[in-house]
């Protein structure tokens, strides 16, 4: 559930704003009007249904009070400090957006195969610095909460055979890395690792969500011990190249970052789970929508009628 939340709230925010449109059904049973949740990137989000279960509960207590946006906010905090993370303070307030946002979520969310420039560039557009950055990409906002999750093959996929159209895997992959990787991976076959997860096919990464992944657990070598799933094995991971994405291992291709993949490494993760929370917190505020903007919705699928 934690690794699903954090997911989830990364895509919302990081789109025009922690708003909740990311769950907003605006299409009025319009087929042929595109809804931000069906954006490529958006296509394997889930707990939205543990967000509606808790909204129900919300709504019984003291209806019409609490907005989806604040709701999916204070549920990943608390999923977060349940798994072991850190607790850190939230404001409350928020309202939620009457439209979802589609075509900014195309464009909008770091893609597994970017680089670290692209990602860097992404990320200060919304006032992160590299520190900051380096904070959310490396707690697995991209895809599955690399610490606390799974990343699945369909996003390993592309790493293994014909990365970024070249025919061939990786480059940066270690041989010994690369054979554990496809082992994992098998299902994979060479077709669906030719097409990056963000193709236009989006039955195909629908079907491939439910495959079988690996963990950063996984990723570590013997020599290398893991503990909590907000310790520091994931920055050990990527100093012995064996981030399970590319846009991981990218962290380790800039000054900036790689620098901070050393400091994190370093201790027990007592400093990275003081810069979690401050990024976190900073997150949850990005453009938010309060006072007379936005609403607040009693269903987090349905507009206003």
């Amino acid at each position: 559930t934690t690794a699903a939340l954090l997911r989830l709230l990364f895509h919302d925010c990081f789109i025009e704003g922690c708003d909740a449109s990311v769950m907003l059904d605006d299409s009025n049973g319009n087929s042929n009007k595109s809804i931000e949740r069906q954006a490529i990137p958006n296509k394997t989000l889930k707990g939205f249904d543990k967000i509606a279960r808790i909204k129900d509960e919300l709504e019984k207590a003291c209806p019409g009070v609490v907005s989806c946006a604040d709701t999916l906010v204070l549920a990943t905090r608390d999923s977060v400090h349940m798994a072991g993370g850190p607790f850190y303070p939230v404001f409350t307030g928020r309202r939620d957006s009457t439209s979802s946002h589609f075509n900014a979520a195309i464009a909008g969310i770091p893609k597994p195969d970017d680089n670290i420039t692209q990602t860097l560039h992404l990320f200060s557009l919304r006032g992160f610095d590299a520190k900051e950055t380096h904070c959310i990409v490396s707690h697995g906002y991209f895809f599955s909460s690399f610490n606390v999750g799974k990343i699945g093959c369909e996003f390993i996929g592309p790493r293994l055979n014909n990365f970024q159209g070249t025919g061939r895997p990786d480059s940066t992959l270690t041989p010994n890395f690369l054979d554990e990787m496809r082992r994992s991976c098998e299902d994979n076959n060479s077709s669906d690792s030719a097409e990056s997860p963000t193709a236009t096919n989006s039955r195909k990464l629908e079907e491939s969500a439910s495959r079988v992944g690996m963990s950063y657990y996984q990723g570590l070598s013997a020599a290398v011990g893991s503990g909590s799933g907000f310790d520091s094995h994931y920055y050990r991971s990527l100093i012995n190249n064996r981030g399970l994405l590319f846009a991981d291992q990218q962290l380790m291709a800039d000054d900036r970052t790689r620098n901070v993949v050393g400091e994190y490494a370093s201790d027990d993760g007592a400093t990275f789970r003081r810069d979690f929370a401050r990024a976190m917190f900073k997150m949850s505020n990005l453009n938010v929508l309060t006072g007379e903007d936005g609403v607040v919705l009693l269903n987090c699928s349905m507009p206003v009628s």
